[in-house]
């Protein structure tokens, strides 16, 4: 009687223990805008060295189109913003441990982050390329054989170059889009897996040499949210519709994108833009 007795109490306590370390275990971060407005801020994860998403400046600001974004979001709660500057592969993990609110981060809507976090209606367009040579043939994908390619680890590029490359590839990652453009401009890779808005940046450092060669996929950009979290997704959902219409969205595009705000997908498959 005495050893079931025993037995019962450590197993009460054992629970016991396990409930006061999941109650810690728990989301750090607000999740409601009721709960983001108590504490007067918003804490948003962005990529903290990819212009013109979001980089730093020689000032020590974050700057770039999602930093607009989540300062502006930010704005209508009526609330300061903190940016926490997170690498590709850093960007769910994040979220959702609670270390930040909300990402505006680059994020491609695709059907497998859509299981993870949860994403808003598209507020960006992008397209997936394949940046080589001006003086090399590469139109199609048999034209990547045999070549060193970087991407950024864990981005939708390196799954795109990974899908799409020859076997007599080779595929460099990097822990973040600088260090795969420079891997490129250095001459240590001779084709670059980004997004359109890469050739920007190599251009500027090595002038006239390259040129984007493939498409691989396009894409658009949600915020994200942890899943499940109705009212901030709903916030931000009723934020993006207002900034289309009101013309902020396109001020920032033109500043940022220079390119003119797409029409963008009122659904995409496995995506779904509203929290269950």
């Amino acid at each position: 009687m005495f050893e079931m007795k025993l037995k019962r109490r450590v197993a009460l306590l054992g629970a016991a223990a396990v409930m006061a370390v999941a109650s810690f275990a728990g989301p750090a971060a607000a999740i409601t805008p009721a709960e983001i407005k108590a504490k007067g801020k918003l804490v948003v994860g962005i990529q903290g060295d990819n212009p013109p998403w979001g980089f730093v400046t020689s000032g020590g600001k974050q700057d770039g189109f999602d930093a607009e974004m989540g300062a502006l979001f930010a704005k209508e709660l009526g609330v300061e913003v903190e940016f926490v500057p997170l690498e590709v592969n850093n960007r769910i993990p994040a979220l959702t441990s609670g270390r930040v609110d909300v990402l505006f981060a680059t994020m491609a809507m695709l059907p497998d982050r859509a299981k993870a976090i949860q994403f808003s209606k598209p507020y960006n367009a992008n397209a997936i390329v394949l940046i080589g040579p001006k003086d090399k043939s590469i139109k199609t994908n048999e034209d990547m054989a045999n070549l060193t390619i970087s991407v950024a680890k864990g981005a939708a590029q390196d799954t795109q170059v990974t899908k799409n490359a020859p076997a007599s590839a080779t595929i460099r990652r990097y822990d973040g889009d600088a260090p795969s453009i420079q891997a490129l401009v250095s001459g240590q890779t001779e084709a670059l897996g980004g997004n359109i808005f890469y050739m920007d940046r190599v251009e500027k450092a090595v002038p006239g040499k390259f040129e984007n060669k493939l498409e691989f996929q396009k894409l658009y950009n949600g915020a994200g949210t942890r899943l499940g979290e109705k009212e901030i997704n709903v916030a931000l959902n009723t934020f993006i519709d207002k900034i289309r219409a009101n013309g902020e969205l396109k001020k920032i595009y033109d500043k940022w994108m220079k390119v003119p705000v797409p029409e963008f997908p009122t659904t995409l498959e496995g995506i779904p833009f509203t929290a269950n």
